[in-house]
């Protein structure tokens, strides 16, 4: 018996903000610089994460500009 599982899923998740000087370039309202954390699951198991920063609007929810942590 042959069972072929190719379920893959990936979450963002804001573990923390902090506001930032500046605009939204799209809707002109505030922004936020949030510590962001992707997860990447393969038949609900786990299998890899990344921390990142990224500007994002507190309005529309656009991410406005990404940072990789070194």
């Amino acid at each position: 018996m042959v069972v072929f599982c190719f379920l893959v899923d990936q979450t963002r998740k804001i573990r923390q903000t902090r506001p930032v000087a500046g605009s939204c370039s799209r809707c002109k309202r505030g922004a936020k610089v949030a510590d962001m954390l992707t997860s990447t699951r393969f038949c609900y198991i786990p299998i890899y994460w990344r921390s990142w920063k990224a500007i994002i609007c507190t309005s529309c929810g656009a991410t406005l500009k990404t940072y990789r942590y070194k």
